[in-house]
């Protein structure tokens, strides 16, 4: 595989490699050095790349692999899910973003439907390729996937009561 071949096939994945990584990781820097070791070890085996018949798919699946391990074997720093749960009450209800909100309650999610939700709203994959990246069954998917969609739309729930409470009692 050469270096233009390369760039076209494995090296145009990094944006999407990096949104995955950053679900998982606490910060952005740390989501930047899991794409770029990945993409050293791609490089390094460029030549066995070539026999992976979806390299989208290999590519999130070890971006998804690489920062499980991270996180096992992380003493200091926390999940960024971990870390989503640690923050106040008042921060999530004083803040005004909704985006925000959304993102802070996919992020408090499970590993699996945070995955799942991820790569279905936010990369827009078919089921039949998220099953495929994350090793799952294609039913798991769309179970998870329901699942991790209620209980967001559950927190949103909360949150509007909350404010309209909020509201009524000015």
């Amino acid at each position: 595989m050469t270096h233009a071949v390369f760039k076209d096939t494995v090296f145009c994945l990094k944006d999407e490699m990096y949104r995955f990584a950053k679900r998982f990781v606490m910060s952005s820097d740390e989501a930047e050095d899991v794409v770029q070791d990945l993409m050293m070890k791609f490089w390094q085996k460029k030549e066995e790349l070539a026999n992976f018949g979806n390299l989208k798919s290999y590519a999130m699946k070890s971006v998804k692999n690489e920062c499980l391990n991270r996180l096992k074997h992380e003493d200091v720093k926390m999940g960024f899910a971990d870390f989503q749960m640690h923050r106040s009450e008042l921060y999530q209800v004083e803040t005004n973003n909704l985006k925000e909100q959304i993102i802070g309650f996919i992020n408090q999610l499970p590993e699996k439907q945070k995955a799942v939700i991820h790569l279905k709203d936010v990369e827009e994959y078919d089921v039949s390729e998220i099953a495929e990246m994350l090793d799952m069954e294609e039913n798991a998917v769309r179970v998870n996937l329901m699942r991790a969609r209620q209980k967001v739309k559950d927190q949103i729930q909360k949150l509007m009561d909350f404010e309209n409470r909020m509201i009524d009692s000015l």
